[in-house]
C-alpha cells in the first residue's frame, strides 16, 4: 500500500463535522464537512412549480443547484454556474430522488441550494450528504438518508475520501475518482461515477471501503438530526 499524503490509513475518512438547522429562513437545512470541504445545503419547497407547463399533477419534482463559491478555492473562481456545477446538480438529483416521496405535493417543486464553502476534495459527496439531512430538517417524506463518499485511486492503491493533495499524488497516472452514494442501511447504490480508470477486479474493494464510509457517514447524519429535536 502506498503511503498516503495526509498519513491515513486506506480506508479512513477525514474528519466529519455536521449540523441541522443552519439557516433560519429555509424550509431545511445542514452542514456536512469532510475535513476542510464544508457545504451547505438548504431546503425550499414544496412551492408551486413555475412555469405551468413543467408542473406534474401526480407528484411534486425534485430540482437542485449546486455551486462552489468564489472564494472556497484557492484559485478565484468565476462566479456563477459552470458545466461541472450543472453536471453535479443533475447527479445530486438522481442520487436523492430514490428515497423521496413526493406524491403529496403534486404540481410543486422542492429547491435543494447546495453550496461549497470551502473545497479540498470530495465536494458532491460532502453536498449530498448535507441535502439528504436537509430535506429530513424540511420534513420531506422519505424513506431515508443517502450517505455519499467517494475512493480514488493512488497510484495502484485505493484510499476512501481522498483530499486534494491525495488527488494530485499521482499526476503520472492520473488520478481515478469514484464518488458514490447510497440509500443507508442497505445495498441500493443510487449513485457511481468513475473519472478516470480502474481495473475490474478493484470494484469489489471500492463497494466494500464505501459500504463502511457510509456506515459511519450515517451515524454522523443521525446525530445531527437528533440534537435539532432534543
Amino acid at each position: 500500500m502506498v503511503a498516503r499524503p495526509s498519513g491515513r490509513k486506506a480506508n479512513e475518512m477525514r474528519s466529519m463535522k455536521a449540523k441541522v438547522g443552519i439557516i433560519p429562513n429555509a424550509d431545511g437545512s445542514a452542514m456536512f464537512a469532510f475535513g476542510d470541504t464544508i457545504a451547505i445545503a438548504a431546503v425550499y419547497g414544496p412551492r408551486q412549480l413555475h412555469p405551468q407547463h413543467m408542473q406534474d399533477p401526480s407528484t411534486g419534482i425534485l430540482r437542485v443547484n449546486y455551486d462552489l463559491l468564489s472564494f472556497s478555492v484557492s484559485e478565484r473562481k468565476k462566479p456563477g454556474p459552470s458545466r461541472r456545477s450543472k453536471e453535479i446538480s443533475q447527479v445530486t438529483e438522481w442520487a436523492l430522488s430514490p428515497v423521496l416521496d413526493l406524491r403529496a405535493f403534486p404540481n410543486t417543486v422542492i429547491d435543494v441550494q447546495i453550496y461549497i464553502l470551502q473545497a479540498d476534495a470530495g465536494t458532491r459527496t460532502a453536498g449530498i450528504n448535507a441535502a439528504s439531512m436537509a430535506l429530513a430538517h424540511a420534513g420531506i417524506p422519505m424513506k431515508n438518508l443517502i450517505c455519499s463518499v467517494a475512493v480514488g485511486k493512488l497510484d495502484k492503491d485505493l484510499a476512501l475520501d481522498a483530499d486534494n493533495a491525495e488527488e494530485h499524488y499521482d499526476e503520472g497516472e492520473g488520478h481515478t475518482d469514484i464518488p458514490l452514494a447510497k440509500i443507508a442501511g442497505t445495498d441500493e447504490f443510487t449513485l457511481m461515477q468513475l473519472d478516470g480508470k480502474i481495473p475490474p477486479e478493484m470494484i469489489k474493494d471500492v463497494l466494500e471501503m464505501v459500504n463502511k464510509g457510509c456506515e459511519e457517514i450515517y451515524e454522523v447524519q443521525k446525530k445531527a438530526l437528533k440534537e435539532i429535536v432534543e
